[in-house]
């Protein structure tokens, strides 16, 4: 058999690939108008879910847009048209949005469906490459995903066009998204166990350590007392208070090396003597992402968290930021 996987012919083809789909995606773009507002306007106007169905690598294309969706503000699930053709169309309830996707039109499992979706009065969008087919005229709104040629060297296989569906349903999505006005918080809630909930949603306070945790001498403790508590405690530091605990400084494994450098008595040392005065402080309803922002800016690896009036209320290192996700 013929040797194909000449470096050169593999990196030809995979250009040409992309440029196909490049270029089938480039003209949706001249294609949005009146239906796509149409098709917007009817999810996000939807009192109950968009439900989405497709076969085939269209089902595969369906099911990422209806998670993109519901991930986005828009209620919606996927729903398997041969499944629907055996009971699960129960799952369709007046209210809904009826998303159909289908390159041809005349899928068959989809079509034997269409009339109960219509009888419950269930509006249909339809993304298909052909707007006159069985499915177009069965649609409320269509929208033309049609592309010039597949990516397939045999015009067969499903890749422009189901790219071209895919973006066209990321298109919608966003753009209800920013009708809704969902906001980063929004999409936080609905990511409560990925990176991106943790970094909008977690709070300082959250992370902090506290009570008998925290370390802390007042100016006057012997710097030798001060190596105690910042070694009983584990930070890798200790703040620094007055009679009342409002912070006056912090005392850190770096001004530790900084005073040994200048051969200071440990024993007559106070830590009014060593300390670094006036240090970075922040609040414990802040996010936790924005103290990792001040450290890596301060390159600090120590926070204290202190209240309106300048009170120790928590300490935080970046071990802490790194168990709870947010670096």
């Amino acid at each position: 058999m013929k040797e194909t996987l000449d470096p050169n012919q593999l990196l030809a083809r995979g250009r040409r690939v992309l440029d196909t789909e490049v270029a089938a995606i480039a003209a949706l773009g001249d294609r949005l108008g009146d239906t796509f507002v149409q098709a917007c306007r009817l999810l996000h106007a939807c009192a109950g879910r968009v439900v989405v169905s497709g076969m085939g690598k269209s089902g595969h294309i369906g099911n990422k847009i209806a998670a993109t969706l519901a991930s986005t503000g828009t209620p919606a699930f996927f729903l398997h048209p041969a499944e629907a053709g055996h009971g699960d169309i129960g799952m369709i309830t007046p209210g809904d949005v009826f998303l159909a996707l289908s390159n041809s039109g005349e899928t068959s499992e989809l079509l034997t469906i269409l009339p109960v979706v219509k009888r419950l009065g269930v509006p249909i969008v339809a993304m298909t490459g052909r707007a006159s087919s069985t499915l177009g005229q069965a649609a409320a709104v269509v929208l033309d995903v049609s592309v010039p040629e597949e990516a397939c060297p045999h015009n067969l296989a499903p890749t422009a066009s189901t790219t071209a569906t895919l973006a066209m349903g990321d298109a919608i999505a966003v753009a209800i998204l920013e009708a809704r006005g969902f906001s980063q918080e929004d999409f936080a809630r609905s990511h409560p166990g990925g990176t991106l909930g943790r970094r909008l949603l977690l709070r300082i306070q959250d992370v902090m350590r506290t009570g008998d945790q925290l370390p802390k001498v007042g100016v006057q403790t012997p710097l030798r007392d001060g190596l105690v508590e910042m070694s009983r405690k584990g930070l890798g530091m200790t703040a620094v208070v007055d009679e009342r605990s409002r912070v006056l400084g912090i005392f850190t494994d770096g001004d530790l090396r900084r005073t040994l450098d200048r051969d200071a008595d440990l024993r007559s040392q106070r830590m009014a003597d060593v300390m670094t005065a006036n240090p970075k402080t922040v609040k414990a309803d802040m996010l936790a992402a924005e103290a990792v922002h001040l450290m890596e800016t301060s390159r600090i690896t120590q926070l204290l968290v202190v209240d309106e009036q300048g009170v120790l209320v928590g300490a935080l290192n970046v071990h802490d930021l790194f168990r709870a996700g947010v670096m």
